[in-house]
């Protein structure tokens, strides 16, 4: 049976069962196959679930990412990009990482206070904290929940030093904290864009603001004092590979003084995700982009190890690191490692339940 066209406005027209649940769901072709008629004028709406939060700062050991602690205000992204390599994380909410992963966000209300308490605890060392680095925390959702700002605001307060990456506009919203942080040295945005194709843009990424819009948000940034950057990820061979110096090119007109990039990872569910995606959206070249995927990766789409699971291996993924030196290099980009300033934290007061000696 061939599943619908993705719901108006998200990503994945499929919601496969987790992998920990003890059965699986499975199509089929019961006479009842909707029509266009059948389908509901808008996408399905999104729920909002509570995740009540022990401890909020998330910390890794891995060599592959330039932070060594994270806070994540949410689980789930209505931003609904194919390719985004948290879907498979949903499963741990017992949830699908296809159309649930999309509509059904996790927010834990309780993060700033618990930020808090973990900044005032004494054995506290201030390390650069990367926020939003698993889903985005300016997504839509963000407008009327308002999470990410606390935290943001609290991270100033506190004079915390953080780096930032989002794909949203939104961002501009917060430009007030993100400007006082620059002054003392406190923060970087990265911004994630991975086309500058309109089309594709909406396919890939039905609910993030279009290209052309993020790179006027950096700009923004940029002119408001803040370090501004920006990420190509991820680069998919044979299907926006070829804008990677277009991508650069108007980032570093709009202010960018760093960038990267990030081959498509394919972790667990997101292969069967992403894999159907291209086939919806692109069958000509569905099975040639999957095969340079497998040359990079030994012969697998996805490659796990650190030191290779951001970059890939062999001659294709050599070209890739070749072509964006070169270019960063004509560009003037990555001339300098901004190094986020520490010595400005101050622990917020701790509540301790007593009053104070003197």
């Amino acid at each position: 049976m061939k599943p619908a066209d993705p719901p108006r406005g998200r990503g994945s027209r499929l919601n496969p069962t987790d992998r920990f649940a003890d059965w699986q769901r499975a199509a089929f072709d019961d006479g009842w196959a909707q029509t266009a008629d059948d389908l509901p004028e808008h996408g399905p709406p999104t729920t909002l679930l509570v995740d009540t939060a022990r401890s909020v700062i998330v910390r890794n050991t891995s060599p592959d990412v330039p932070f060594a602690q994270s806070i994540n205000p949410y689980k789930g992204c209505e931003h609904g990009c194919a390719y985004c390599f948290a879907r498979p994380g949903h499963a741990y909410l017992g949830l699908s990482p296809g159309l649930d992963f999309e509509t059904r966000i996790a927010w834990k209300p309780d993060a700033p206070a618990v930020l808090r308490r973990e900044l005032a605890a004494p054995g506290y060392r201030c390390q650069p904290v990367a926020l939003r680095i698993n889903t985005d925390g300016w997504q839509p959702v963000e407008r009327r929940l308002g999470l990410t700002r606390q935290l943001l605001a609290l991270l100033a307060e506190t004079r915390h030093p953080v780096s930032i990456v989002t794909k949203s506009a939104l961002i501009e919203r917060d430009i007030d904290l993100l400007a006082d942080l620059a002054q003392n040295g406190l923060v970087q945005v990265m911004f994630s864009i991975t086309t500058l194709t309109p089309r594709l843009a909406r396919q890939l990424e039905p609910r993030a603001p279009s290209p052309a819009r993020r790179l006027a948000a950096m700009a923004r940034l940029r002119d408001a004092g803040v370090p501004v950057g920006v990420l190509f990820a991820p680069l998919i061979p044979a299907l926006n590979d070829h804008e990677l110096e277009r991508v650069l090119e108007a980032a570093h007109a709009a202010g960018a003084e760093a960038a990267g990039y990030g081959l498509l990872r394919l972790p667990r569910e997101l292969r069967q995700l992403f894999e159907d995606w291209l086939v919806t959206h692109y069958p000509d070249r569905a099975a040639h982009v999957l095969s340079l995927l497998r040359q990079m990766r030994g012969g697998e789409l996805n490659d796990s190890r650190f030191g290779h699971r951001m970059r890939g291996d062999g001659v294709f993924a050599q070209l890739y690191r070749q072509r964006l030196q070169r270019c960063c290099e004509r560009l003037g980009l990555n001339r300098m490692r901004r190094e986020l300033n520490t010595a400005r934290f101050r622990p917020p007061a701790r509540d301790a339940g007593q009053l104070a000696l003197f």
